[in-house]
């Protein structure tokens, strides 16, 4: 069975950088063909996907987010990180990270087959 679990900060301020971690267990990143992708929701809001990494390497981002996102990888570890640049309190979500079969830029929970359990970012001085 797939685990992920996030880690991170809880609380960020204003025009830092917003690191997270995704550890994976029970598979390997770099094995099938999976996306390994991160996902956030606002408060009072939908999902949005943020970004994925392949298990070529391969790393896709939202366009609207893709100037302050960057993902990469520690397959030695079986973790993925996230890192979001220049944060303003509108980065406040909880992320999660999640597996798609497919390429899936979607806020569908259905697209992705194994969530984390979400972790709690508020960004404030």
């Amino acid at each position: 069975q797939v685990q992920l679990q996030e880690s991170g900060p809880g609380l960020v301020k204003p025009s830092q950088t917003l690191s997270l971690t995704c550890t994976v267990s029970g598979g390997s990143i770099t094995s099938g063909y999976y996306y390994w992708n991160w996902i956030r929701q606002p408060p009072g809001k939908g999902l949005e996907w943020m970004g994925a990494i392949h298990k070529s390497g391969s790393v896709f981002y939202s366009p609207s987010l893709k100037s302050r996102t960057s993902i990469s990888r520690d397959t030695s570890k079986n973790q993925f990180t996230l890192q979001l640049s220049s944060v303003t309190p509108e980065d406040t979500a909880v992320y999660y990270c999640a597996r798609s079969d497919l390429f899936k830029a979607t806020g569908w929970v259905r697209d992705y087959g194994y969530w984390g359990q979400g972790t709690q970012v508020t960004v404030s001085s």
